[in-house]
């Protein structure tokens, strides 16, 4: 059976980007999160992955450096028209940053089952919570995006 029709879809290969950049995590030794974000004019504006254990920063989540590039293209902290991709469903600390700049849509891969702060553990974006409602999807490619969680983790407890 052909998914041809994945692969032409943007949403597809905006999120296979997305795991190109969980796999550098992976790499890297970070938990592999990965993320896109996409403005309509100006096509992919950032990119960037878990950079936790690199730079020593709890704070530094794919999401959160993502929405800092972001900003720094786009000369605004409001990322209103944009659309961010992440292979994991995006935590507390993410959930609300991706709120406070405005991002209008956001798709993920695995949902979060420990932290999922969107419709696992918490739902943050409940419509109507706060001043911005942030229009989510969950599971684009989730069997790869959770997966490639799955395979880093054994291979962590392999050790």
């Amino acid at each position: 059976m052909s998914f041809s029709w994945l692969e032409d879809n943007p949403d597809s290969r905006y999120m296979r980007m997305a795991l190109a950049e969980a796999e550098a995590a992976a790499r890297d030794g970070e938990v592999p999160v990965g993320v896109i974000i996409v403005h309509p004019d100006l096509g992919i504006i950032a990119r960037a992955h878990n950079q936790k254990e690199s730079l020593r920063d709890a704070t530094a989540h794919a999401e959160m450096l993502a929405i800092g590039q972001a900003s720094e293209a786009l000369g605004a902290w409001r990322l209103e028209s944009t659309t961010l991709y992440s292979t994991l469903e995006p935590c507390a600390m993410c959930a609300g940053a991706i709120l406070q700049a405005r991002v209008p849509r956001v798709l993920y891969g695995a949902r979060d089952l420990k932290a999922g702060a969107v419709d696992s553990v918490v739902r943050l974006w409940h419509p109507g919570l706060f001043n911005h409602d942030v229009a989510w999807e969950a599971g684009l490619l989730g069997e790869e995006c959770g997966e490639i969680l799955s395979q880093f983790f054994r291979e962590r407890r392999g050790r």
